[in-house]
Parts: structure tokens; C-alpha cells; sequence
């Protein structure tokens, strides 16, 4: 038996979207802290570049990149900019989200719309600019946040829960065809649970805490499904706090 996976990122690029604060923050940080060279990728500057600051001061590698994930054709132009600039994209965390807790019949087209295009339409648009690369320098890595409501919804969840759990099954299609086009590839999907983060926090300030996990344990998890040596790959991982209620 060998011993325990290393992670080592040194001289790799990862970009991670959404990752300004919140579950996109630690990832970054873990990422860094391992070699990385991160991309922080969001469309909130201030604080994206903050943390960019802070991650330099450490002595780590980060650099803000300006992206709204609905944007296909921006995404498009942010990736030809990182190739020209010899930063091809290693590791892509599919890691931004939107929630709108709202009954149906109450919801509006536009939030219907905001909600799926960054949950969904976004992280697939990342996926086809990263993945034709990744297949023609024979490796790289891709994961993607999803949720429980992949699994299990909850009222005042829908178009939450159908950006999620579609972006799970594409999630398991683009595994299944990277089986076949290059083994180089990982691919991996992340049910988080809830997390004490201001995506939580923000639309319900008097959830029970205790009830949640920190944010770190979860960008923990993307480490370790990076850290599989060749030959093996963690297609999919579930971490929720002990009393998650709304998993299994």
C-alpha cells in the first residue's frame, strides 16, 4: 500500500469563479497555500482584489480576473487572454452561485434566469472553454460545486435546485467523456452542504450555525479530490455538516 496522497500545485494555474469571499475564498486560499498560481475570478472587484492582496502579502501567487460566468462570450475572451498570457487554466473550480428564496408563485423570469444562467449555463460555459484545452495538453482537472438540492429540494428552492442538479448530470457526462477522450482529465462534482458563509447568512441571518460547517472543510475536499494520484479519480464527494437536514 502507498502512502497517503500529496498535493503539490506548483507551477499550476487554477481559476476559481466566485471566489471573492465565502466557499470561493477558501478554495483559493487551500489552492495557493498548495502552489498554486490562482486565478480569483468574480465579478465583485473590490473584494476579489483584497483578497488577491492578502494572498500576495503571504508570499502566494494570485491575480484578479474580471468574469461574469453568464457571459459566454466574455468567458470566451478571459480564456484567450490567459493562454496568450501563457496562464493556461490546470484546475477549474466551478465554484459561483445566486439563490433567489422566493415561493413560485412568486418568482419572476429574471430571477428564474439569473439563477439558472450563473448556477448552470455558467459553470458550462467554463466547462467548454477548459475542457477542449485541457484535451489538447493532455491534462488538467475540473470541479464543480453542487449541492444537496442536486439530490433533494426544498420549497422555496426551484430554480436553485434545477441549475444544481442539472449541473450535476452534466457533471457526469463530461466525466463519462473524459473516461473516453483523455485519462489525463479529472473531473470531479463537490454536494456540499450548508456552510457558514454569507451566501447562507446574508438571506437568513437567523440561521442556527450549529447546523452548518465551515467553508474550509469543503474547499478541504476539493484538495483532496486533486490530490488522487494518476490512474484513480474522485468523481463525486458528498460533505455535509453531521445534522444537515436536507440530506440523504
Amino acid at each position: 500500500m502507498g502512502g497517503a496522497a500529496q498535493l503539490d500545485l506548483d507551477g499550476k494555474h487554477a481559476l476559481v469563479t466566485g471566489a471573492a469571499r465565502g466557499l470561493g475564498a477558501s478554495i483559493a486560499r487551500k489552492l495557493a497555500g498548495a502552489g498554486a498560481s490562482v486565478l480569483v475570478a468574480d465579478v465583485r472587484e473590490e473584494p476579489a482584489r483584497e483578497l488577491c492582496d492578502e494572498l500576495t502579502g503571504e508570499g502566494l501567487d494570485a491575480r484578479f480576473v474580471a468574469m461574469d460566468v453568464r457571459d459566454a462570450e466574455g468567458v470566451a475572451a478571459a480564456f484567450r487572454s490567459l493562454e496568450e498570457a501563457g496562464q493556461p487554466v490546470d484546475v477549474l473550480v466551478n465554484n459561483a452561485a445566486v439563490d433567489v428564496s422566493k415561493p413560485i408563485e412568486h418568482l419572476t423570469a429574471d430571477e428564474v434566469r439569473r439563477v439558472v444562467e450563473t448556477n448552470l449555463l455558467g459553470p458550462m460555459y467554463l466547462c467548454l472553454e477548459t475542457y477542449r484545452r485541457m484535451i489538447a495538453r493532455g491534462g488538467g482537472h475540473i470541479v464543480n460545486i453542487l449541492s444537496t438540492a442536486a439530490n433533494r429540494t426544498w420549497t422555496e428552492a426551484g430554480p436553485y435546485a434545477a441549475g444544481k442538479s442539472g449541473l450535476r448530470a452534466f457533471t457526469h457526462t463530461l466525466f463519462k467523456e473524459a473516461q473516453r477522450d483523455c485519462v489525463g482529465i479529472g473531473v470531479t462534482g463537490i454536494i456540499a452542504g450548508g456552510m457558514e458563509t454569507p451566501f447562507i447568512m446574508e438571506r437568513f441571518p437567523d440561521a442556527d450555525v450549529t447546523l452548518l460547517q465551515s467553508p474550509d472543510i469543503v474547499a478541504d475536499t476539493v484538495l483532496y479530490a486533486l490530490s488522487v494520484p494518476a490512474g484513480s479519480v474522485v468523481g463525486e464527494l458528498v460533505v455535509v455538516p453531521r445534522r444537515e437536514p436536507s440530506w440523504p
